[in-house]
């Protein structure tokens, strides 16, 4: 079967920031081909959109499967879906990834049956079964994680081994034009996944019923060294939370000689826990690290459920500095701010020699911030759910709000990413697809239950 997996085009901090490759997509393309299918990848992220419709005129796919890893380009996804079956009627359609697993029959209805069916949780494991499926094998329904609109399947299955389908890098074309900083051109790699965490405003632990999973020491360093570019983004949720683990991978990367650049992404507690793992990684090449602050305050922590003090906070960024590193902190800004928080974080920000970068606190799907915040939210447009819009009511009048967070961004990095008017007229487009809020008939007393919460059931791995 030709099968065409499409990522889609970037969000606005990608314009900036970063442009990963499609580290996902590309394992589950490697488990379709093993299936024995013909594959192509196309990612719109460094092509342009007409390449997609040229696609399909010319290789004309029999199965296509979108990523949708982030809210904001469901919209877009599902005009691709429509365009797909507009052109090739016969063509059967599958959408997977990190937020089509929270809002998986939303999906299947905004398409008006564009879309044949959805998956949840985990694509390399199932993919190849649901091409089975299309091609006339068990029902759709019947499958683990699978949405259609006639029926879901079970729960999801975790993959069994996640060194089982190394990433078909050999797909992506234009692979230069992926970066993150100054890391240019920047390949990813996956050591581990999964979050033990369980923070207010994050999904990944949701996602993995707050598993944690770990490749081989081998099957990581075989990886790392097929990989091409002199850099590496490490896309691990939290980095070497297992100090024996960063160990035993570097040991396994010495042996094979390889030499890169790395940035990856770690907590305050597991730096300053594990200071000597993260010492070795800086002599096998480490120089950039992006640490989840989040707050500069004990208040703040707490709201998101950090599960670290200030003072760690500062212990880390101690750490860092003397291991010679160059440091990315995230603090969440929230709607709730007025000027004067905002000008605290500006003179924090300034006194800190780390970079600095801000988002917005917004409650995504598969957050528990989204169940227990969602009647609170002022659109239903998946475009705005980008962390860069406030979905949330702000103190401040939206305008004022706006103005407060681009004078901030601009002190924190020295340069004009945003514009005013351009984040209002975001809220001005017309809404085609709306966002489904949980439909409850009261708010909901303490904690969200795992069952309203997880797409994988951690012990539920697959054995097929």
């Amino acid at each position: 079967m030709r099968v065409l997996l499409v990522h889609p085009s970037p969000l606005l901090f990608s314009e900036i920031y970063l442009r990963l490759e499609p580290l996902g997509l590309e394992r589950v393309a490697a488990a379709v081909e093993a299936a024995g299918h013909e594959v192509r990848l196309l990612d719109l992220q460094v092509f342009r959109p007409p390449r997609y419709r040229e696609l399909l005129a010319s290789w004309r796919p029999e199965a296509i499967g979108f990523s949708l890893n982030y809210l904001a380009n469901v919209p877009e996804v599902v005009e691709l879906a429509r365009t797909a079956k507009a052109m090739l009627p016969g063509c059967r359609v599958m959408v997977g990834g990190h937020s089509a697993s929270f809002v998986a029959r939303d999906l299947l209805e905004h398409a008006g049956g564009a879309i044949d069916c959805t998956v949840r949780g985990e694509g390399e494991g199932i993919a190849p079964r649901v091409l089975e499926s299309f091609a006339g094998g068990a029902a759709l329904e019947s499958l683990p994680g699978v949405v259609t609109p006639d029926g879901s399947g079970p729960p999801p299955l975790l993959v069994p081994d996640l060194a089982a389908y190394p990433p078909a890098r050999h797909l992506a074309g234009r692979r230069r034009r992926y970066f993150i900083g100054e890391l240019d051109p920047c390949a990813s790699v996956e050591f581990t996944r999964g979050c033990p965490w369980d923070c207010t405003f994050c999904s990944a632990w949701t996602f993995y019923g707050r598993s944690y999973r770990v490749l081989s020491p081998e099957a990581a360093a075989e990886d790392l060294a097929s990989v091409r570019e002199p850099n590496v983004f490490i896309v691990d949720d939290v980095a070497f939370i297992r100090g024996e683990d960063g160990f035993a991978i570097a040991d396994q990367v010495e042996r094979r000689n390889v030499r890169k650049r790395y940035y990856l992404e770690t907590r305050a507690d597991v730096l300053v826990r594990n200071r000597e793992v993260f010492e070795r990684w800086a002599k096998l090449g480490l120089r950039y690290m992006f640490l989840g602050i989040e707050a500069i305050d004990e208040e703040g922590l707490r709201r998101h459920r950090k599960r670290v003090h200030l003072g760690e906070n500062e212990r880390a960024l101690e750490v860092a500095r003397e291991l010679g590193l160059v440091v990315a902190i995230n603090i969440i800004a929230d709607p709730d701010w007025d000027e004067r928080r905002f000008e605290i974080v500006r003179q924090w920000a300034l006194e800190v020699p780390e970079i600095v970068n801000m988002t917005i606190n917004t409650p995504y799907p598969g957050t528990e911030t989204w169940l227990t915040e969602s009647r609170r939210v002022t659109t239903e447009d998946y475009r705005l759910f980008d962390v860069q819009h406030a979905v949330l009511p702000t103190r401040l009048p939206l305008g004022r709000f706006y103005q407060e967070f681009v004078r901030t961004q601009d002190v924190l990095n020295r340069k004009h990413l945003y514009n005013v008017d351009r984040l209002l007229a975001d809220h001005a487009r017309p809404v085609t697809y709306a966002l489904r809020r949980p439909q409850r008939t009261a708010p909901i007393v303490g904690r969200p239950s795992p069952a309203e919460l997880y797409v994988h059931h951690p012990t539920s791995v697959a054995t097929r």
